[in-house]
């Protein structure tokens, strides 16, 4: 019970950060509604003990070395796959200050 309530804490904690709502799972289907309802955001979250080392260090290399003006990104590429379904990440606290509409409980 305790790894059920932590997920879903931390997707009322994100839903609250955004601006959002959180979906209850009840009656959802896998991919047909987001974890947490909002205006134009569509957001899946996925809970984890522990983040890979290298995701880490590639957001940390992002950070590092980032300029005036530079949003940090880490863009994740499956090999054999086209470019156009990289997966774009950004921390949270950047992406609100770069692209609005989100609030910090």
């Amino acid at each position: 019970m305790a790894r059920t309530s932590t997920w879903k804490r931390t997707e009322r904690a994100i839903a609250a950060y955004v601006g959002g709502r959180r979906n209850p799972i009840t009656g959802r289907q896998r991919g047909d509604v987001a974890d947490i309802n909002h205006d134009w955001l569509s957001v899946e979250v996925k809970h984890r003990a522990k983040l890979p080392a290298w995701l880490h260090d590639a957001m940390s290399q992002a950070v590092a070395a980032q300029r005036d003006g530079q949003l940090p990104v880490v863009i994740l590429h499956e090999a054999g796959t086209r470019h156009d379904e990289d997966i774009v990440c950004v921390r949270l606290k950047d992406f609100r200050e770069w692209f609005g509409g989100v609030t910090q409980p």
